[in-house]
């Protein structure tokens, strides 16, 4: 694996300890702010709208940018939306600061992976995304966790103001170690195979081996982000747990999430459909199982664990499905990906933020999940049904 794969990892873990990290930190930033927790549940779901509008928008604008220059400025924009949200007192600010850091984190994502397109051959693809993945699998190990931790020992800025500092070394090996071109042949630059037109890029997105997988990986991590945005008020209101325990249930998502990553780069470029088939069935079923089981301590540890894993693996998976299939969008097919998972997690905690406030409370997230992956299922079924009698 290229040493630059594991760079652009370390990248994408500090930016996806950004992203998750406030899920810990919502009953916090909600009393200093003077907002309820279904409010403060909006940074996660305006850094996700974030991330879909920037998806496209960012890599539409960077195409004609060498990857260097392009991953250099956006993850500079990163770091500076941090030191903006750790310094001010107002929710308002704060939210927008999440919006643009979105915009950088989506643009740098959508390269990152049209990069890693370019770099390995098909045969290995699900491989290399796997590990690009895995930086956001240790953020939620390693990263989310501490930054909660670091949240309930000093603030909630603190954490923020962690993020940009984790930052700065992938800041300085992006600058050093991406290639100016993608293109690996030692021919000049003019003599470089062109991008396709944007208009041909985009045209992409109306093929149906392209919009499947984008679509049933809307809905897999439209699931994945309602419950995991509301793990902590779970832990504290439905088990019973004591607030100290919630760091230890978001690792164990992260290690669920680290092990569903690892299975889809090991088997998911021979067994993609066997991983789908059945990785989506044991999703659902986890997800109704948690449902029922949440007050249960134990069983609240051992699914947490269980539907990390599950959903990362067919997460990982439908990625991998999209770009192996996105050969006519070279420089904009990262992007795509990117979108299409951010359209599920900026709806996601909004519709487990309805079912929270409502007569179910903290199950509620549990169970509007399950009826995500369900849809899903549907989706899936009925696409099968179109190709055979096609």
């Amino acid at each position: 694996m290229p040493i630059l794969i594991v760079l652009l990892a370390v990248a994408v873990f500090a930016q996806g300890t950004s992203e998750f990290m406030l899920a810990g930190l919502l009953p916090a930033i909600a009393t200093e702010l003077d907002v309820t927790v279904p409010e403060a549940a909006l940074l996660t779901t305006a850094f996700a709208v974030g991330m879909v509008v920037g998806a496209p928008l960012m890599a539409a604008l960077a195409r004609r940018w060498s990857p260097r220059i392009a991953l250099s400025a956006l993850l500079i924009g990163f770091i500076a939306m941090h030191v903006v949200g750790a310094l001010t007192g107002s929710f308002g600010v704060l939210l927008a600061t999440r919006v643009v850091a979105a915009l950088c984190n989506a643009g740098f994502l959508a390269v990152t992976l049209s990069t890693v397109s370019a770099l390995v051959p098909p045969q290995r693809l699900a491989r290399a995304l796997a590990v690009i993945l895995g930086g956001t699998t240790l953020a939620l190990i390693v990263g989310v966790p501490a930054g909660a931790a670091v949240g309930a020992l000093l603030d909630w800025r603190a954490a923020l103001w962690g993020v940009a500092i984790l930052s700065l070394p992938a800041l300085l090996g992006v600058a050093l170690a991406v290639p100016r071109r993608t293109d690996a042949s030692p021919a000049p630059r003019e003599q470089a195979p062109a991008a396709p037109p944007l208009r041909t890029e985009l045209a992409e997105l109306r093929r149906p081996p392209l919009l499947r997988p984008l679509t049933l990986g809307a809905l897999v991590n439209g699931a994945t982000f309602c419950a995991f945005t509301f793990l902590a008020p779970l832990v504290t209101e439905r088990a019973g747990l004591d607030e100290s325990a919630v760091p230890l249930v978001l690792a164990l998502f992260g290690l669920g999430a680290f092990l569903g990553v690892w299975s889809a780069g090991r088997f998911g470029d021979r067994h993609a459909r066997g991983m789908l088939r059945f990785g989506g069935v044991a999703l659902l079923a986890g997800w109704c199982a948690f449902a029922l089981l949440a007050a249960s301590p134990a069983a609240l540890l051992v699914l947490t664990f269980v539907q990390g894993a599950l959903s990362f693996a067919v997460g990982s998976t439908l990625i991998a499905a999209s770009m192996r299939v996105a050969t006519g969008a070279p420089t904009m097919a990262g992007s795509y990906a990117t979108a299409s998972l951010n359209v599920g997690a900026a709806v996601g905690p909004v519709l487990g933020g309805a079912a929270y406030a409502s007569a179910l409370g903290a199950v509620g997230p549990l169970l509007v999940s399950a009826g995500l992956v369900a849809v899903a299922g549907v989706v899936a079924v009925a696409a099968g049904v179109r190709r055979s009698q096609g």
